[in-house]
């Protein structure tokens, strides 16, 4: 799994940084998810191998324009590309409404369908290797977090607990091999019970702006990576507050509670630049986020790209 971002500034866009967009790819193939598209954000993808006709889903957090401005060119663009394949959207109600009204006063009509999931709804969503869990967070408008874990790890069978439980060897074991859930004398069996997994699911939380960090206890269960805003520093905590936003330290310190191995910390305030030698920059806000938190912490960058190998580790890549 690979994480590609494609703008890590919040708001609006700087000479460095545009604004939030986030590209996951899986393990297998060349299929993609785009989490949030702001203003821009197909111009980025240009300077990527990401095709619109391997796109899996695009996903939007809220509705604040840095996060979704760039919906309408990015379907523009997939259907001027020949695109034919359905393609789903979990956003959530308000980005339906004006997306349908975008289309119908600039006449866009797309050539494939527009399969729209109410995120208000906090559905789980099953692609062919992925698992998507919606989680709600504190902002001021609606606003969300998606928790992504790979399906069909390699496994198997797990022999000694199939013939413990009596179940004959034949087209039932073909079937929880595969991932299939079976009826066996009127009782349910769930084919994770009897797989010996090769590794781990590998699991990624990505969230949308959120001033309560501790509201991704739950999602951030068995996850090896979150991805989390950090519009400020300490200094600004006030400011953050008002706004709906966390500062990096806050971040930090909640990744540290709950034992996550990896913290990526992205959608930084213009007010940050990335040079080094000067004050306010990107590094305050590391810094302190570092002074909390013992695990591998990375500060997001265009066209940063970052690889979690099945054992949990995140690496980065390099730039595209």
């Amino acid at each position: 799994m690979n994480l590609l971002f494609l703008g890590t500034s919040a708001g609006v866009p700087t000479k460095q940084r545009n604004v939030s967009g986030i590209a996951l790819r899986e393990s297998k193939g060349k299929g993609w998810y785009l989490i949030d598209c702001g203003e821009g954000t197909q111009h980025q993808v240009l300077h990527t191998r990401l095709s619109f006709h391997s796109l899996k889903a695009i996903l939007i957090t809220h509705v604040h324009g840095d996060h979704c401005y760039g919906l309408p060119g990015i379907l523009a663009s997939a259907a001027m590309g020949g695109r034919t394949a359905p393609l789903t959207l979990v956003a959530p109600k308000g980005i339906q409404t004006w997306l349908e009204a975008t289309c119908e006063v600039t006449q866009l009509s797309l050539p494939f369908v527009l399969e729209f999931i109410c995120s208000d709804e906090l559905p789980s969503v099953e692609f062919e290797n992925m698992a998507v869990e919606t989680f709600a967070l504190s902002h001021r408008v609606p606003c969300y977090a998606y928790a992504f874990t790979e399906r069909n790890v390699e496994a198997a069978l797990d022999v000694d607990t199939l013939d413990r439980h009596g179940i004959p060897r034949g087209p039932l074991w073909g079937q929880l091999k595969q991932g299939v859930d079976v009826t066996f004398e009127g009782k349910q069996l769930r084919s994770q019970d009897y797989l010996l997994f090769k590794h781990t699911p590998r699991k990624v939380v990505i969230a949308g702006d959120n001033d309560r960090p501790e509201l991704l206890a739950q999602a951030c269960a068995g996850a090896q990576v979150l991805v989390h805003e950090a519009t400020y520093t300490e200094e600004m905590a006030e400011k953050a507050g008002e706004v709906g936003h966390s500062y990096g330290k806050q971040v930090a310190a909640f990744a540290e509670q709950v034992t996550l191995p990896n913290l990526v910390l992205t959608h930084f305030s213009p007010r940050y630049p990335p040079i080094s030698h000067t004050s306010p920059s990107l590094e305050d806000i590391r810094k302190e986020a570092q002074s909390v938190y013992s695990g591998a912490l990375y500060m997001a960058r265009d066209f940063g790209e970052y690889s979690l190998d099945k054992v949990g580790q995140l690496t980065e890549v390099s730039g595209e």
